[in-house]
């Protein structure tokens, strides 16, 4: 009996500036759908806002065109494979217009559709009157002139509604990051808007694909297996079912590994509470999700379920906040960790005093950051101290001129140094602007969304949502008390697989065990409390923990953790990407016999 009809989509970008391999490696593949690609991020629409501004033809991802569309347009055309993109950034008209350039030169057939209404900056004395606040500090809102880029999180019946018209390339501004993958799956599935479950697994597919090869052996725990293959890595595919379960699998040929580990670390990636994973057509609760082999190279996903939506969009805005400058020195030799620091702290002590003698105000905030004497352990970190590393001296300041007199005592620090001062010879260091994160909600009615063909926009009707969406579920027994009998310790990385990433100032670590087996003793061994000691030196906040009994995973969300994240973060990892590697070191008490078969 032949199989029911599967979805093939691929996931061709993660972020602007995504190696541009993706593409004919699906190409090649043949056999497709859909290609998807996501590039879009907070900074990156207060960025492509400031190309705009300086162009108003610019503000979308330009490579999008040139790299993606223009090399390979005619074999897209060959194989009919529909491409779906959140390129538009702020500009999607004029990402879109180029691209039909390209299909006009070219004299191929295809219709390009361009979904519009996420961009609200327009808006921003209305809505500073409003006097909406931040959703998760409670801040009020910043001053209009201040505002870089306001955008709301669209979903995936525009783009679904685009491909019923008939588009071949779809391309939106801000939509929820997996709905590229969501959009084509409603359309083809036909999907309501109340098939909640069905909605989650698609969201579920596109959430892995949408950071590529971060599915594939990307930052993977298990980074040998893999790195001999990670030059010609492969881009994921996702394989969708009309009841919402899919399968994973890359090209063939391609470097790489598709594995229950790559596939259970991505959707982990930079979620907080699994149960209510938000978005704009429907809220997910990933927590029963399994993850099983099916076959080499190939892994299912089933098990999402699904909850009405919020009944208002998510709206992050962009806000500059002064300026930040920072550089990266090295000292090696005996004791250099205490040289490096003895530096860094002559030079803020000099800039500090000459802002003194000039009335200026003190810089808003310092940070002196070693690498390579394990400081980012905290109190976990090796005793021997190193005899090279690197120091990174960064402070923030409202007036960009003030931000650069620190830049300037360390270029000029450089004959009165400890001994070991080296550093790479080239231009220095500029201040670059600090754009902060500001996130609110709108009611769905305040955010008219229209799709354009290039005849002018039309209005898409949205379906209505019902006004429950954020009940809670109901939450999961967490595991058993595990036998200890003959405990010794063994560190987590033994037992699972984790990966960590951020959402504005929080952080969430997700831990996978390799088998389900192993969950006891990792959940009875990390509770909200060793997260809290294990992260002090970072934390600002509280910890939240979550079990997921489909995988037997863990997942910790670390709140006020990143110094604001993003640019408006000193910190050397200012998106948390590292914290999952701080926390594989962590022991475990496991049974002796366990740990010797380990």
């Amino acid at each position: 009996m032949a199989e029911a009809k599967r979805v093939r989509i691929g996931g061709a970008s993660g972020y602007w500036g995504e190696s541009d391999m993706a593409v004919p490696q699906f190409l090649r593949e043949g056999r497709l759908d859909y290609i998807v690609f996501d590039y879009l991020a907070e900074i990156t629409m207060s960025i492509m806002a400031r190309a705009r501004e300086k162009d108003a033809s610019l503000g979308y991802a330009t490579d999008f065109v040139t790299s993606v569309v223009a090399p390979n347009l005619e074999e897209i055309a060959r194989q009919g494979v529909r491409l779906v993109s959140n390129a538009g950034g702020v500009n999607p008209r004029a990402c879109g217009e180029a691209v039909r350039a390209l299909i006009d030169e070219a004299g191929l057939d295809l219709k390009v559709a361009v979904i519009e209404g996420d961009d609200l900056l327009a808006r921003a004395g209305e809505l500073a009157g409003e006097g909406h606040r931040e959703m998760f500090s409670g801040a009020a809102f910043p001053e209009p002139g201040r505002l870089a880029s306001i955008n709301a999180y669209l979903g995936a019946f525009p783009i679904a509604q685009a491909l019923d018209a008939g588009a071949d390339i779809v391309i939106t501004g801000r939509c929820v990051d997996s709905a590229v993958t969501l959009g084509p799956c409603i359309h083809e599935f036909g999907w309501a808007s109340d098939d909640w479950d069905r909605l989650a697994g698609g969201s579920l597919a596109g959430h892995i694909i949408e950071c590529g090869p971060q599915a594939t052996g990307g930052n993977f725990t298990d980074w040998r297996d893999v790195a001999d293959t990670l030059h010609e890595v492969g881009y994921p595919i996702a394989e969708i079912a009309a009841d919402g379960s899919f399968r994973v699998t890359k090209p063939e040929g391609t470097g790489g590994q598709v594995s229950i580990g790559t596939v259970a670390e991505q959707m982990l990636y930079e979620i907080g509470d699994p149960q209510a994973y938000l978005l704009a057509d429907v809220t997910c609760d990933f927590s029963g999700v399994e993850i099983t082999a099916d076959g080499p190279g190939r892994v299912q996903v089933s098990g999402a379920r699904g909850r009405p939506p919020p009944a208002t969009y998510k709206v992050s805005a962009t806000y500059a906040d002064g300026f930040r400058a920072g550089t990266v020195m090295f000292f090696y030799g005996e004791d250099a960790g205490e040289k490096a620091r003895a530096f860094a702290d002559s030079a803020i002590a000099r800039a500090r005093s000459k802002l003194r003698a000039m009335n200026a105000p003190d810089f808003s905030e310092t940070l002196v950051e070693l690498v390579g004497d394990e400081s980012v352990y905290g109190d976990f970190g090796g005793a021997d101290p190193s005899r090279s590393v690197a120091v990174k001296i960064a402070a923030r300041h409202d007036d960009q001129r003030a931000a650069g007199l620190l830049l300037r005592e360390l270029s000029g620090l450089g004959l009165a140094a400890p001994p070991g001062l080296s550093g790479f010879a080239g231009r220095r260091s500029r201040p670059s602007p600090v754009l902060r994160l500001f996130s609110f909600t709108l009611p769905r009615r305040e955010v008219p969304v229209s799709v354009d063909f290039g005849n002018g926009p039309e209005a898409v009707s949205m379906p209505a949502i019902q006004a429950n969406g954020q009940a809670e579920a109901v939450r999961p027994e967490p595991p058993p008390a595990p036998d200890m009998d003959d405990p010794v310790e063994v560190a987590l990385i033994k037992l699972a697989w984790a990966r960590s990433g951020d959402k504005g100032d929080k952080a969430n670590i997700g831990v996978i065990p390799r088998r389900k087996a192993y969950a006891p003793y990792i959940w009875a061994a990390l509770d909200e409390a060793e997260i809290e000691k294990r992260f002090a030196h970072f934390l600002e906040g509280s910890v939240e923990r979550f079990f997921m009994p489909g995988t037997g995973a863990v997942n910790f969300l670390l709140h006020d953790v990143l110094r604001g994240g993003g640019v408006a973060s000193l910190r050397n990892d200012p998106q948390g990407k590292g914290y999952s590697q701080i926390l594989l070191q962590a022991p475990v008490a496991v049974p002796r016999k366990l740990a010797e078969a380990l």
